[in-house]
């Protein structure tokens, strides 16, 4: 009786203590609880414990990519983990208020979350270190400064003659809509080859960008909007467009060759 008491107790802090809350944790922790009792006579303890823990371990990753894709203002504001991998497109927008609570300029005017400093400079160091020259074009964008880019973009395709409708729907595939760019989060950078600064497909041939699609993910980086994904993501194939999402989730999005929405199953 003594070992079960303190599993229940060790599951409590896992649940209670770990910030999972409300009524999804309750019945997670109610029917885990329930399987040891039932299944208790069947397997030795410690094979159960180890189960069980495993099956916590996935629920509470299952949670933290549902709260990435939906709660992503939050996570992004709060204290807690998760917010490296937080999803921000079209669907799933940005408070339009967020601001990053501290931000750092790694190249003039353009900066970053604070959090993103140290895996950002190693890469970029690395890469200079390699032989190659590149640099942060852009970084963290406000809302403003996003809506701007914005009607810049569309007013160029209009006055190539196309309408209004027509305009924004082209300006949509290349410029995320205002409220819903990932520049917003203060987690993405936009990286060019110093030699060839044009923002089209020949950016991802020159040997920055080669070198950058193979290493990123070593730094907690993923190229964000990859070739042959613009049905999933919503954005073309931007060979320059880098986001931080944590070594982990880097290695197994890389690993997998899948988008950020494919990972967190949205």
């Amino acid at each position: 009786m003594r070992k079960k008491v303190n599993l229940d107790q060790r599951l409590r802090r896992v649940f209670l203590g770990g910030g999972i809350a409300g009524a999804v944790a309750g019945i997670l922790f109610t029917v885990l609880i329930a399987n040891i009792i039932i299944s208790g006579k069947e397997e030795g303890f410690e094979k159960q414990q180890t189960k069980l823990e495993k099956e916590i371990g996935e629920l509470q990753s299952q949670i933290s990519k549902y709260n990435a894709a939906h709660n992503n203002t939050d996570l992004l504001s709060g204290g807690e983990d998760g917010w490296m991998l937080v999803l921000v497109n079209e669907t799933h927008p940005l408070d339009t208020s967020y601001i990053p609570a501290d931000l750092y300029e790694v190249e003039s005017e353009r900066s970053v979350d604070a959090r993103i400093k140290e895996p950002l400079e190693k890469m970029l160091g690395d890469a200079e270190a390699a032989g190659l020259s590149m640099y942060v074009a852009s970084a963290y964008r406000s809302y403003d400064q996003q809506r701007t880019v914005f009607n810049a973009t569309m007013q160029d395709w209009i006055s190539q003659g196309y309408t209004p409708l027509n305009a924004y729907d082209e300006t949509k595939k290349s410029v995320a809509v205002p409220g819903t760019s990932e520049h917003a989060t203060g987690l993405a950078v936009d990286i060019i080859a110093s030699e060839y600064e044009a923002l089209d497909d020949r950016q991802g041939e020159t040997a920055e960008q080669q070198w950058l699609m193979e290493h990123c993910w070593e730094y907690g980086f993923i190229l964000r909007y990859p070739p042959e994904k613009a049905d999933v993501t919503g954005i073309i194939y931007e060979p320059w467009h880098y986001r931080y999402v944590g070594e982990t989730a880097a290695k197994e999005i890389h690993e997998q060759n899948i988008t950020l929405e494919e990972y967190l199953g949205e």
